[in-house]
């Protein structure tokens, strides 16, 4: 893979968290694989090319895509607006936490507590998942800019629905990480939308 197309894979990621937030929050649902793809992400610590990060291969990032697709064409009738708030909004609290080296050293230790959790139950496993969650509302939740989930209530106030949400958004940001370290930045999203549109393309065909 390009450079460019490793970083596409994690930026992707961002905007696939970002598309199961808002389906959860609008259904209730969320399809496993796609779940245990992103999660997982969170438990690979050490350097790899991004596909391995997500599992192997892109298959469960295809909706990350086209709503980073419909973003970048600015078409509205195609541009997912609340998945795209999110998405920027991870990007910007990825800016945030990556000054605070203590949250980092926090996350990075409760993160090998729940590689054994993981190991025990499964990836996709409410416990493991709450615990997700859990390390998002002890650390990231903690910043004053906060990311408002909208939806259906009645999903909503599901603690499960709660923690798969917050768990998601922790993904998101530990794949913002990703695509910066990789080199991406937010002005490609405003100044190379062209060239990024025409790598994404070949991706979503293949489906």
């Amino acid at each position: 893979m390009t450079p460019l197309q490793e970083q596409l894979v994690a930026l992707g990621a961002v905007f696939e968290t970002a598309a199961l937030v808002d389906r959860i929050a609008r259904t209730g649902q969320v399809p496993n694989a796609a779940l245990g793809s992103v999660l997982g992400s969170l438990l690979v610590r050490e350097d790899k090319p991004a596909l391995e990060i997500y599992g192997g291969d892109d298959l469960n990032l295809r909706e990350g895509y086209r709503a980073l697709v419909g973003a970048l064409e600015r078409d509205t009738s195609s541009l997912q607006r609340e998945p795209l708030r999110y998405a920027l909004a991870m990007i910007g609290l990825e800016r945030q936490l990556d000054k605070r080296s203590d949250m980092l050293q926090v996350i990075g230790s409760r993160l090998d507590q729940i590689q054994q959790q993981a190991d025990h139950f499964g990836l996709t496993h409410e416990n493991v998942i709450a615990s997700f969650g859990g390390l998002y509302q002890d650390t990231i939740s903690t910043f004053r800019q906060r990311i408002q989930v909208q939806g259906d209530m009645r999903h909503l106030q599901q603690s499960d629905n709660a923690a798969k949400i917050r768990a998601l958004l922790l993904a998101g940001i530990r794949s913002a990480r990703l695509w910066r370290q990789l080199g991406g930045h937010r002005w490609q999203m405003i100044f190379s939308r062209r060239k990024l549109l025409d790598e994404l393309y070949p991706l979503l065909r293949a489906e």
